[in-house]
């Protein structure tokens, strides 16, 4: 992960030495304005996200089954949430690494998610059972 936080850095400025070397001043602002339009993008992607996240209840999804099922190892908090609609109800201590977040439906299922560095790691669906005791399902498990 530390290594990824270094390599976008150092990218950006080898983009923009290599656009002024190439092209001068109009490469330079070239390069800046196309690496100024992927942040704005970013941004705005996940403000969308998080205002719709924040008119939903805390760790509410509409099925926590189909939850389950799109859940992939090593997608960031941001994608879950935007698949979830909803902020998850955070489990674990503020802080503290890994970060455990669970979402819940109406019938009282829930997934369960931990992420590692903001990374989901594993993730498990619990759903009711008939006698009204909770029991992991079967093929909840992350891979």
């Amino acid at each position: 992960m530390k290594f990824q936080k270094l390599l976008v850095p150092v990218a950006g400025v080898a983009i923009l030495i290599v656009a002024y070397n190439g092209f001068g001043g109009a490469g330079l602002a070239l390069a800046g304005g196309a690496m100024l339009m992927f942040l704005l993008l970013h941004f705005t992607r996940m403000m969308h996200v998080l205002r719709r996240a924040s008119q939903q209840p805390l760790g509410f999804v509409a099925s926590a089954v189909m939850l389950n099922a799109r859940l992939k190892p090593g997608v960031n908090l941001l994608h879950v949430m935007a698949m979830t609609r909803s902020l998850g109800l955070q489990q674990s201590p503020e802080g503290a690494q890994p970060e455990v977040f669970r979402w819940e439906d109406a019938s009282g299922s829930h997934v369960t998610c931990e992420f590692q560095d903001g990374r989901l790691v594993k993730w498990i669906l619990w759903r009711p059972t008939v006698d009204g005791a909770a029991a992991p399902a079967d093929d909840a498990a992350a891979p």
